[in-house]
């Protein structure tokens, strides 16, 4: 069986280090926001080039987090991507504020700049743009826009760890910008964690506050908090992989460029962009027949995902607030996307198995 992912394979090239940091840590007897923490916002701030991050306990928090501290008014309209996953949308509601869903591209899947301004009301307070299966967005048509209407931009980089835009690297566009480290991202933890970075230090001491009760020193509360930290365990596996990521970035684009040049034209393939480099947390394709597509590739052994099966907009969760809408583009790309694998611990010449196979279909 080639599954699609297999944690404990993807994680066994660091096990020895995170061993030796787990030990650290116990013994070191300081566990939540301590040196470990520190450590790892000062190399990921590096990593991305930006001055300011802030480690969470998740992804979704880090959302939330970054539109708290816009302090957005209540009820404002926040234009977000159709077909993203719905913890983007999540955020959004649990901040009391309104998401206005804008299809994607029908190529790169991301939030098209196209449809932005027809979206624009004056109730429009924020962009949140998603950078998704680790393609950047076009901001350099999205931030003009912005600028025109006056709009706050946050990324949600959960899926974009290094991806790039003409060299500027996803997380640096926005006022600020949300990272997953859900083990199955490119950067994962053994564990939920996220952060939120930021090029403004005002907006980094709210996130600070923020997600440890509104406190900065113990005991004395200076706005309405949360209790979102990225704890030293995570903090310390999380410094480990970093070393190691853009190793595993280059992993997977050596495979995607694989079925990128070896699978046959009866597959919608991911776009290639002059200016663009992808870090491929999903490698998906697309086919009319994705279902059977799906229990074929099973029926053969390897294992697949959907990224994801149900538009947001027909999820229970959202009935009276989105099912009203109509979203073709969405709608197409939730029913025909079947993500291939492509994580860490898949080798080539399973790769080379899987289309292969495929190819037959």
């Amino acid at each position: 069986m080639i599954p699609y992912e297999v944690l404990k394979t993807s994680n066994k090239t660091f096990e020895d280090e995170m061993r030796m940091a787990f030990e650290e840590v116990l013994q070191s007897g300081w566990y939540i926001l301590g040196n470990r923490v520190k450590q790892f916002e000062k190399e990921f701030a590096e990593y991305v080039n930006i001055p300011y991050c802030s480690g969470v306990a998740n992804g979704l928090d880090a959302l939330i987090l970054s539109l708290k501290a816009l302090d957005l008014p209540i009820d404002g309209e926040v234009l977000v991507p159709s077909n993203t996953y719905i913890a983007t949308i999540l955020a959004i509601l649990h901040c009391g504020l309104v998401p206005v869903p804008v299809e994607p591209s029908i190529e790169t899947y991301n939030i098209s700049p196209d449809f932005l301004e027809e979206k624009i009301t004056d109730k429009t307070c924020a962009i949140l743009v998603v950078h998704l299966y680790g393609k950047a967005c076009e901001m350099s048509k999205i931030l003009p826009i912005a600028q025109k209407f006056d709009l706050k931009v946050v990324e949600d980089c959960a899926q974009s760890h290094g991806a790039k835009e003409f060299g500027k690297q996803t997380g640096t566009f926005g006022h600020l910008a949300a990272f997953s480290f859900y083990p199955t991202k490119n950067l994962g933890a053994l564990g939920d964690a996220g952060c939120v970075v930021t090029s403004n230090e005002t907006l980094d001491q709210k996130i600070k506050l923020l997600r440890n009760y509104g406190s900065s020193i113990k005991y004395q509360n200076e706005i309405v908090g949360y209790n979102s930290r990225l704890d030293e365990l995570q903090a310390a596996f999380l410094t480990i992989k970093l070393k190691h990521l853009d190793t595993i970035t280059k992993h997977k684009q050596i495979l995607a460029s694989y079925y990128l040049e070896t699978l046959k034209s009866d597959f919608i393939l991911p776009i290639i962009t002059d200016g663009y480099e992808d870090v491929y947390h999903i490698f998906n394709v697309r086919h009319e027949k994705r279902d059977a597509l799906k229990a074929y590739l099973l029926k053969n052994e390897i294992g697949t995902e959907i990224h994801y099966p149900i538009p947001p907009h027909k999820q229970k969760a959202m009935k009276g607030i989105w099912d009203q809408y109509s979203l073709p583009i969405a709608e197409e790309i939730h029913a025909t996307t079947l993500s291939l694998p492509i994580s860490f611990g898949t080798t080539l010449n399973e790769v080379q198995r899987v289309v292969e196979v495929i190819n037959k279909f």
